[in-house]
């Protein structure tokens, strides 16, 4: 995957020092080692010669060539595994600690830019290794730090690295927020590093996030043709002014620039499918027929096959321009929504995963920071159990007999939770404590395996908070249900993609469409999914063998979306259907969990006009089922 941070300047080459006679103004015998350094990145020799480059820092007293060092580590790290088409996560975390040590020395020795230059160079890595989640998360946190530090540079370059990663994805509507940003820092700012760079490109962007017929283009590409500093300014204002001349019937202005550009080496850097737009925007121009439309190349730019539809419309193409319009409305749905949207997800989902497990790894390492940890996790429990049964108590009426019920309820609760939070506590301290002892007690498969451990102890910690929180929510009336359009298998696909670490060992766990077609309804999506991970979660824990089930039909109820998950475990009596919906009800107390889980399915869709039962004729385990209503009544 190539990278698309070409267009941006490389962060240390803007800085500015005292004069020296090299483009990173820093002392020149120091430059020379640099330079020997930088060639060897990745190879034999490569140590020693970054030693030298160190040793002449320090005795020149040049801080920023001291810097330099530590952005070689990284570097020859990183090129180390270039030609690796997959990395582990022990990698991973070894180019992350080199960041980590660039970023700390960079602030000691006063080189603020450096600092985001250990940023620019660790997100290339990752999304040179097809690691979107970790570059957005390196991106965002860049930003955030700039933020922080109050630095404008660091929020100008954060804003730009975001925006090229959202545009790469063809998603100008998320990356309009931070083009918005840049455009203020810059016009704002009085930084003369951020002032040396140029905003024609950020214009240029601007405009392209309006539809082609909107006012807001040429104002936005006037205000990038005043900005223009360099030659590749210059091409990109003439790619788009070429677009727009075309929409305006400017025959001759957009051959003007259809022309400066397609005689330009550099107008794939532009755009890739540059040249085939213009093409299709030629036989508009000028009359022509467009036989066959190449959706499969135009695809890497989504917003040229937009303007083609648009500049059709205007010359009185409208059947053309319906067709392009209706398959391009077909190609996102099948094809970006679905690889999009599961890259979103895993990014969600690997939130809790991922993250955690890096904080687990370090804490392995120093034993008295893992017991802070566990302190801190035990009374944050402690007091959500504590409002969460003020909430719950303060629900019931006055009555003795109702009285008795929430003493009842009360203990059971805190018997319940007493034992669910102390499993998991116990393990994670217990392997903590393991891994603390000195190095040579155990071999690094023992270690791995007691970070697994402790991994998966801890989600099962945050799954039985998560309950508690979203059943704390539900009473307060905080839940709320958002419309929008969401389609049936990818929803399902997220859940079990969600639930499938929970599952025990040898049991399967699939997911079967009545219909391989994708079908889009108006729901809340984020709900559907909570309410299928908990049907699944369910499931996993009462399966030791066999499998789990998920289908969808449009058919088994007239006018829902049918979602069921069925299990090989040992079923539900069906006196105890609508029980095993109760708070707090947990039929085998051998069970990890709250009792909370298929309460919460059941508000949730009494809140989306859904329904949630057992289906009691089923009799090899257990059969879930959830009814989605296709045109549900929105209420504000």
């Amino acid at each position: 995957m190539k990278r698309i941070w070409s267009v941006i300047v490389l962060l240390a080459a803007a800085i500015t020092l005292g004069a020296q006679n090299n483009p990173y103004e820093v002392d020149d015998d120091c430059y020379a080692l640099f330079k020997e350094a930088e060639l060897l990145e990745g190879k034999t020799g490569f140590d020693q010669a970054n030693a030298a480059l160190l040793s002449m820092a320090v005795e020149k007293n040049d801080p920023k060539a001291q810097t330099l060092y530590y952005v070689e580590r990284l570097k020859h790290a990183i090129a180390l595994l270039q030609n690796k088409e997959a990395t582990t996560q022990k990698e991973d975390d070894k180019v992350l600690q080199h960041m980590e040590d660039l970023k700390r020395v960079s602030t000691d020795l006063g080189q603020s830019q450096l600092y985001y230059y250990a940023y620019d160079i660790t997100q290339g890595y990752f999304y040179d290794h097809g690691k979107l989640y970790q570059t957005m998360e390196l991106v965002k946190d860049m930003h955030e730090q700039a933020v922080a530090r109050n630095e404008p540079y660091g929020i100008w370059m954060g804003d730009r690295y975001i925006i090229a990663l959202y545009i790469a994805q063809n998603d100008y509507i998320s990356a309009k927020k931070y083009i918005k940003e840049a455009i203020r820092v810059y016009e704002m700012t009085d930084d003369p590093t951020i002032k040396r760079e140029s905003a024609s490109r950020l214009y240029c962007d601007m405009s392209d996030t309006y539809p082609i017929g909107n006012d807001s283009v040429p104002y936005y590409l006037a205000k990038a043709d005043a900005a223009r500093m360099q030659h590749m300014d210059t091409l990109r204002c003439e790619y788009h002014h070429a677009k727009l001349a075309a929409y305006q019937r400017d025959v001759k202005r957009y051959e003007a620039a259809r022309d400066y550009c397609l005689a330009d080496p550099f107008l794939p850097q532009i755009s890739a499918t540059a040249s085939k737009m213009f093409g299709y925007i030629d036989k508009l121009v000028y009359g022509e027929n467009i036989e066959e439309f190449d959706f499969v190349t135009m695809s890497s730019h989504l917003r040229e096959v937009k303007y083609i539809a648009n500049i059709a419309e205007e010359y009185g193409r409208k059947e053309l321009a319906f067709k392009i319009e209706k398959n391009l409305v077909a190609y996102t749905e099948r094809v970006l929504a679905s690889a999009n949207q599961s890259k979103l997800t895993e990014i969600e989902a690997k939130m809790g995963n991922d993250v955690l497990a890096a904080q687990i790894y370090e804490e392995t390492k120093r034993a008295e920071a893992a017991y802070r940890l566990v302190t801190i996790l035990l009374l944050i429990i402690l007091a959500v159990v504590m409002v969460f049964f003020l909430l719950y108590t303060r629900s019931l009426h006055k009555t003795n007999e109702k009285v008795r019920m929430a003493d009842a309820a009360k203990t059971r609760f805190v018997q319940n939770m007493s034992h669910e939070v102390r499993t998991p506590l116990n393990a994670i301290v217990g392997f903590s404590q393991l891994l603390s002892l000195p190095d040579g007690s155990f071999g690094e498969e023992e270690k791995e395996e007691f970070a697994g451990h402790i991994v998966n102890n801890t989600k099962m910690l945050t799954m039985l908070l998560d309950d508690i929180l979203n059943a704390s929510a539900i009473d307060k009336g905080e839940y709320r249900i958002t419309y929008e359009d969401g389609e049936v298998n990818f929803m399902a696909e997220a859940a079990i993609s969600s639930a499938e670490h929970r599952l025990q060992p040898g049991v399967r766990m699939y997911y079967v469409s009545e219909s391989g077609e994708p079908y889009t309804f108006r729901t809340d999506p984020h709900r559907v999914q909570q309410v299928l991970i908990n049907l699944l979660t369910n499931a996993c824990k009462h399966t030791p063998e066999g499998e789990i089930k998920l289908s969808s039909s449009l058919t088994e109820t007239p006018g829902y979306v049918t979602y069921s998950v069925t299990d090989t475990g040992p079923g539900i009596p069906p006196e105890q259907a609508e029980k095993v919906f109760e708070r707090f009800t947990k039929l085998n107390e051998f069970v990890q969990g709250t009792g909370l889980g298929l309460s919460i399915c059941r508000d949730i869709a009494e809140r989306m006009g859904a329904k949630v039962y057992l289906d009691t004729n089923y009799t090899n385990g257990a059969r879930f089922v959830f009814a989605v209503p296709c045109n549900p009544v929105e209420k504000s």
